[in-house]
Order: structure tokens, then C-alpha cells, then sequence
């Protein structure tokens, strides 16, 4: 019996901190999405309050089953309308801050589940 897991070629959050994530040691310093088929698309926001429907009708192309959405420092959840596109195409959306949505990303990628994270990274200036 083989007990020990696959070997995932998802991209993995490797490091996170204020205004910062490393995917697979890259450090990255914009909110970014991070899918596990290996894509890093920017994600143009910089705090809450500038996120909007087209930042999610992003997520919405993407060949995906959950999107784990990283708000920021704190739990902060989208807008209802936000997320119909999501809701839509039967994409499952999970909120959390962002350290827990990498820690809850690299976990379902490595799973093998089809999964984004759309990590908000608030600037620090």
C-alpha cells in the first residue's frame, strides 16, 4: 500500500506577509490569482474597496470548480452580485482572510481539485 501522496504540479503558495505571497519562491507583491493549472493572472486591486464584478468575471473564465477568495488582512465578504457569475457557472466561492486562502489553496491543489485563489494583497504604504 502506498502512503504517501502524488506529486502535484500546482503552483504553491510558498511564503505570505503584508502585501506579499510567494508562489513556488516567485515573490509577488499585487493581488493575484493563482489557479492550480499553473496560471498567475494580476489582480488589479490594491484594498476591498476597489474590487468590483469584473474583478470576479475574471474567475469566472477559468476552468475551475472553487475560488478561494483571499480578502485581505481580514474576513471581508464580496458582494452577492460579485459572484453571479460565479454562482452561475456552479463555481464554489469561499471567503477568508489571505494567509488562511493560501494555507486553503495549497491544500485543495494538492488534492488535485480544480481550484483558484484570487488573493487580495492590500498595500502597505
Amino acid at each position: 500500500m502506498k502512503l504517501q501522496p502524488d506529486r502535484s504540479s500546482a503552483p504553491t503558495v510558498t511564503g505570505h506577509g503584508p502585501g506579499w505571497v510567494a508562489v513556488d519562491g516567485e515573490r509577488i507583491d499585487h493581488s493575484v490569482i493563482v489557479s492550480s493549472d499553473g496560471q498567475r493572472i494580476p489582480w488589479p486591486a490594491a484594498a476591498h474597496d476597489q474590487l468590483s464584478a469584473a474583478h470576479f468575471e475574471t474567475l469566472a473564465q477559468l476552468d475551475i470548480e472553487v475560488v478561494v477568495f483571499g480578502s485581505g488582512t481580514r474576513i471581508r465578504f464580496p458582494r452577492p452580485s460579485w459572484i453571479a457569475p460565479l454562482m452561475a457557472r456552479r463555481i464554489g466561492v469561499e471567503t477568508m482572510d489571505t494567509a488562511a486562502a493560501c494555507r486553503t489553496y495549497n491544500i485543495l491543489a494538492q488534492e488535485g481539485r480544480r481550484v483558484a485563489a484570487a488573493l487580495l494583497l492590500e498595500s502597505t504604504s
